[in-house]
């Protein structure tokens, strides 16, 4: 999500607490007397892919940021996506010129499984993500 997007704090928390809480999805934030990191994961609603969960958000602050902090908060969200019965597949996806990022990934246990070409656009620029998986049975 790109900074521009954003809603504001108040409205951004009423939206988590009602679709990304409980049974569906959860977020997780990491504090140091303020928000510093987060991460967002939701279930899929659809019986046919009940099986599946996508991390759909990770954020630092960036003088945060290769520290070790993002590693524990997607560590924490596959151990709470975990949590969910019969959830065989979490997955996520990556914009494959951030490469920090994808090598936390990795070094978590997600694999490459396919690359969307041109999936964002910003300003006249495309960039192409890289699907991730991880299996969880």
């Amino acid at each position: 999500m790109m900074p521009a997007e954003m809603s504001s704090l108040e409205s951004l928390a009423e939206r988590f607490r009602g679709e990304w809480s409980g049974q569906h999805g959860f977020v997780m934030g990491a504090f140091d007397s303020e928000l510093i990191g987060t991460v967002g994961c939701v279930r899929e609603p659809r019986v046919k892919r009940l099986h599946i969960a996508v991390i759909w958000g990770v954020y630092l602050v960036s003088e945060r940021r290769g520290h070790g902090l993002g590693r524990r908060l997607v560590l924490d969200a596959i151990a709470q996506a975990r949590k969910w019965p019969e959830l065989e597949q979490l997955w996520l996806d990556v914009t494959t010129t951030n490469l920090p990022a994808r090598m936390l990934y990795l070094s978590c246990g997600f694999q490459s499984i396919g690359i969307r070409r041109r999936a964002l656009k910003i300003g006249d620029r495309y960039y192409d993500e890289e699907m991730m998986a991880l299996g969880m049975r």
